[in-house]
């Protein structure tokens, strides 16, 4: 479905019969927009492989970390998710033989993710399919995505994520 006219647009207009800081409220519904249409897109091109965005980020930090392991705490600092959503994503991608769990060698509270071969390759093939779909940003030009990143830098950074 096509809209004949940008509903963001005129939710400014009309907010700004009515509030203050039309660019503001533009910007942010926009942007949450925006984040709603890529993370489906990525989603469906994930699911063939099985898996959605928030999975196949952990299994990419698997690989990046050195050993392909990490505490499940971990990870859910590096992901910037509650433990609960750790939990349940390394428990399907645990179901689907894509990593294991195990007790850390060194502290017998935490529990490690492993990735398995399977996981390893699978990520692979999933990469390559976001690639190929310019993780579904493919509207714009390299320098306007370095832009994008570049102006949400401070909003992040002020939050706290770095």
């Amino acid at each position: 479905m096509t809209l004949e006219f940008d509903p963001i647009d005129e939710a400014a207009r009309q907010w700004g019969q009515r509030w203050e800081r039309v660019p503001a409220m533009h910007a942010v519904t926009s942007l949450m927009r925006v984040q709603q249409l890529v993370i489906g897109r990525l989603d469906a091109i994930l699911k063939p492989h099985g898996l959605t965005f928030a999975r196949y980020e952990a299994l990419v930090l698997l690989v990046f970390s050195s050993r392909g392991s990490l505490p499940l705490g971990k990870m859910g600092e590096r992901l910037q998710v509650h433990p609960t959503s750790v939990t349940s994503i390394v428990r399907r991608l645990e179901s689907a033989g894509l990593i294991t769990r195990r007790a850390h060698p060194d502290d017998g509270r935490a529990v490690l993710a492993e990735i398995t071969p399977e996981g390893r390759a699978l990520v692979e093939l999933a990469t390559q399919d976001l690639v190929d779909a310019d993780f579904a940003l493919g509207a714009l030009e390299d320098d306007d995505l370095g832009t994008i990143s570049a102006l949400l830098r401070p909003i992040r950074q002020a939050a706290g994520d770095f």
